[in-house]
């Protein structure tokens, strides 16, 4: 690159496309861009006026149409093919625009797919291997520059300039030079949609770098696409130390409790995800299928292997580690969209089959699998915001049309006869002043239980801006919970009178459709609303009789589905402990409560 006098390498933000480029077109500059595409086609907030400012110019009768003749620039995009028509569309539409005012083009924009098999690294490397061969032959051609002067481009971007007539001929017309394409190999570029219109091969969903990722996090991999790992709660309680919120709220066992998925892949790349999107993401099944039953007897495997591993650990109690040999429940919740997966019917009758309740979580991205979902244990979807703009800020979903998802999802859900739950991430500053919106959004699921988290701020990560300033505190979480519940009492209120006048009240059951506050565990940050149907004669039945759901649910398979049950006919009542303003908290008192110290230690020099 010896006809460049200076390179430099700025953001996206330090260069004003106002004031510079039509300067950067008279000096002749070269500019290399690195444009990424963020959620729903968008550039990332640095370059937003970048892009923008160009966008308009391309169309504004008033901007000269020859002002950018003898800028040059190459395009790198970066993307992920799963948001299909908006894989690299920042690149492609900054490209566009940028030959519409008559700059320059060296190479078509290359996009780099952060989901393809191949690595970013890899990617990236043979697109530079191109670039530096069409420099090498610029350089055996063209003298190099005496007078340049130096400017920017977007996001990360490259701008080298030279003031000399000399490479103009990089730009020159087609017979005058040989054509650049010529120089180098073609360069492997996806389609817009991210598909390899000449390749046919299904993949498996876990790629090597994804395998080495999450198996890094403590994830054993199982099959080509599922997973299990050993929940913290689980270790806790083997050492009698307390159990999760779900034991709290529901009875489980935490020790006997499986956390998994039979799809590591998710719709959505959420900003809280404690993962830090090391998962795959798609919008539809395009990977190799494995067998439900080899997918239970692996996980199975897996998860006793790893009870086994931890036997030896201090303070664990044999008795825990024997009962723990026999899962009770399994949490299809650890990674990615377990409602993906498209014979997760089979795979929960197999899990029923063994008496372990289900607990299946899924993101309300596909309404269609939540209405032909047989019967689970617990039914939860995750509501992450209230509103179409925030939903889409926080969990930046692949779908175009996430919001009619989302709702649809919400109806069917409604139409479950066992328990259904809304699961409410708090993340202050975020979604925390959100109360009426969530409250909209109740009516429509109506769901049996609401529970509401404050996030756990998991560390920094390059895919997240949230810092520990987002996670509420438990008193926090308690009076969004205690507002919210009054706002829904509100809304329900308000129906009835709409529908029914002041003597829909008169009904003997119409208390059963109210919320109230039952139960919270403080260690997680979590309190639980449900419905006063499981307030029965001053207690709380929000706990699970798991053995007679065993019953019901083989009741169920055995009639072909005919036999059908409620949520009421496996309710158990809930320990005072457990009520919500017990002294307790949320702590099981038959645990061993274990406050960690943590000292801090200042040097003073």
């Amino acid at each position: 690159m010896d006809q460049f006098q200076s390179i430099e390498l700025l953001h996206a933000d330090q260069y004003d496309p106002e004031d510079e480029l039509i300067n950067d077109a008279r000096l002749k500059t070269l500019l290399i861009i690195l444009m990424p595409t963020y959620s729903q086609g968008e550039p990332p907030e640095e370059a937003e006026w970048f892009c923008k400012y160009i966008s308009e110019s391309s169309e504004d009768f008033r901007f000269p149409k020859n002002a950018l003749i003898k800028l040059r620039f190459i395009i790198l995009g970066v993307g992920d093919s799963n948001y299909g028509d908006d894989f690299c569309k920042c690149a492609f539409n900054l490209e566009r625009c940028l030959k519409n005012l008559q700059a320059n083009c060296l190479i078509p924009m290359t996009g780099i797919d952060v989901s393809s098999n191949e690595s970013i690294e890899d990617q990236f490397s043979r697109w530079f291997d191109n670039l530096s061969l069409i420099f090498q032959q610029s350089d055996r051609t063209v003298p190099p520059s005496r007078n340049s002067r130096s400017s920017i481009s977007p996001e990360y971007s490259c701008s080298e300039k030279t003031d000399s007539s000399d490479f103009e001929e990089l730009c020159s017309p087609p017979d005058q030079i040989v054509d650049l394409e010529d120089l180098v190999e073609p360069i492997k570029v996806r389609s817009k949609d991210g598909e390899s219109k000449s390749s046919t091969l299904i993949n498996d969903m876990i790629t090597p770098k994804i395998r080495k990722e999450l198996s890094k996090q403590g994830y054993k991999l199982v099959g080509t696409h599922s997973g299990v790992k050993l929940c913290r709660w689980t270790k806790s309680m083997l050492r009698g130390r307390g159990g999760c919120y779900k034991h709290t709220f529901y009875g489980i066992e935490s020790h006997r409790c499986m956390e998994a998925t039979p799809s590591l892949a998710c719709a959505n790349k959420c900003v809280f995800c404690w993962r830090h999107h090391s998962n795959p993401v798609g919008t539809k099944w395009q990977w190799n299928l494995d067998d439900p039953e080899m997918i239970f007897n692996d996980l199975q495997k897996q998860h006793y292997s790893m009870i086994n591993e931890f036997k030896g650990v201090p303070g664990v109690l044999p008795e825990r580690i024997d009962s723990a040999r026999t899962i009770r429940h399994c949490a299809l919740s650890l990674v990615g969209e377990p409602i993906m997966y498209p014979k997760i019917n089979e795979l929960i009758r197999l899990l029923h089959s063994r008496s372990i309740s289900t607990f299946l979580v899924t993101n309300a991205q596909f309404p269609d699998a939540i209405k032909n979902l047989e019967p689970v244990t617990q039914l939860y979807v995750s509501v992450d915001a209230s509103s179409k703009i925030s939903l889409k800020k926080i969990d930046r979903p692949l779908f175009h049309d996430f919001w009619e998802r989302f709702l649809d999802s919400l109806r069917y859900l409604s139409l479950k006869n066992q328990r259904t739950v809304y699961r409410l991430t708090l993340v202050k500053s975020w979604n925390s002043d959100e109360i009426d919106g969530y409250a909209e959004l109740v009516m429509i699921g109506r769901p049996e239980f609401i529970e509401i988290k404050g996030v756990t701020f998991c560390g920094d990560s390059s895919d997240s801006k949230l810092t520990i300033k987002n996670s509420p505190r438990h008193c926090e979480v308690v009076g969004f919970s205690q507002s919210l519940t009054i706002k829904i009492n509100h809304l329900i209120r308000q129906n009835i009178i709409k529908h029914k006048g002041n003597e829909g009240f008169n009904s003997p059951d119409i208390e059963n459709e109210f919320y109230a506050i039952a139960s919270e565990h403080e260690h997680s940050n979590c309190v639980l609303l449900a419905k006063k149907k499981f307030y029965i004669s001053g207690f709380w039945y929000t706990w699970i009789d798991y053995d007679r759901f065993d019953s019901l649910i083989k009741e169920y398979y055995e009639s072909k589905g005919k036999k059908t049950f409620s949520s009421k006919d496996y309710c158990a009542q809930t320990p005072r402990w457990a009520n919500f303003g017990a002294k307790e908290q949320g702590f099981d008192p038959e645990q061993t409560k274990v406050k960690k110290e943590r000292r801090h230690y200042n040097q003073t020099m």
